[in-house]
């Protein structure tokens, strides 16, 4: 597959790192804290906007334009893909059900079972809170599958693959098994020291839009997650 000239220099996206670039798509990955496209109080510190810059090259008469795929909460980190198409962005959008996407986390406490899938349905409150609701007809199907790939004492390291895509999913389902993601301000511990959401979107796997061909990126788990656990 064919990759594209490097950009200049002084062209290159700042706060964030490119995983792979061709004609048809952007891989990165995205640090916490920088938004994957803009809300009503930031419209240019975003993922979405540093990348369309960085396609037109610093030209304004550019008409390049950047697809949004998917999305990464704000203080969620890791892989991230863009489409450069309206027909890549399409293709990606019809087949996202079956794109393997693994995360990693750290919660707090040691989970009983070591292993499993988290299945409920989520509905968003006038709040903007997601939570689990009994009634299939008031919410989404949202299934989490996970495992536990190490523990210390206070903190567990898991592997979590999502089986659906809902908003903040994976942040509501642990917290409602009571072992909420480290630095969740929103569903976690309450009083906890303030630190970066340990959420991180490792690893994603797709079908190329025009080859077709099966492709894996990996975005490495930061060092803040390291901080938590010996020998990761």
């Amino acid at each position: 597959m064919k990759e594209m000239k490097p950009i200049p220099y002084r062209h290159r996206p700042k706060g964030l790192t490119i995983l792979y670039e061709d004609r048809d798509i952007i891989v990165i990955d995205k640090s916490a804290g920088l938004l994957t496209v803009k809300a009503t109080y930031e419209k240019e510190k975003t993922a979405h906007h540093i990348l369309t810059t960085y396609i037109r090259k610093g030209s304004f008469k550019s008409k390049k334009q950047l697809f949004v795929v998917h999305r990464l909460d704000r203080d969620t980190s890791g892989v991230l893909v863009f489409a450069k198409s309206f027909e890549a962005k399409e293709n990606l959008k019809l087949q996202w059900k079956s794109v393997k996407k693994k995360y990693v986390a750290v919660v707090h406490g040691i989970l009983t079972e070591k292993s499993g899938t988290i299945t409920s349905y989520l509905a968003e409150n006038e709040d903007y809170e997601v939570s689990s609701v009994k009634d299939p007809g008031k919410g989404e199907l949202a299934k989490t599958r996970y495992k536990v790939i190490k523990e210390a004492k206070k903190f567990s390291l898991l592997e979590i693959e999502l089986l659906t895509g809902k908003k903040n999913q994976i942040r509501v389902h642990f917290s409602e098994k009571e072992h909420p993601l480290v630095g969740d301000d929103k569903y976690g511990k309450k009083g906890e020291p303030k630190s970066r959401l340990a959420l991180h979107s490792h690893y994603l796997t797709f079908k190329h839009p025009h080859s077709g061909k099966e492709l894996t990126f990996e975005a490495e788990i930061p060092v803040f997650f390291k901080s938590y656990f010996d020998n990761i």
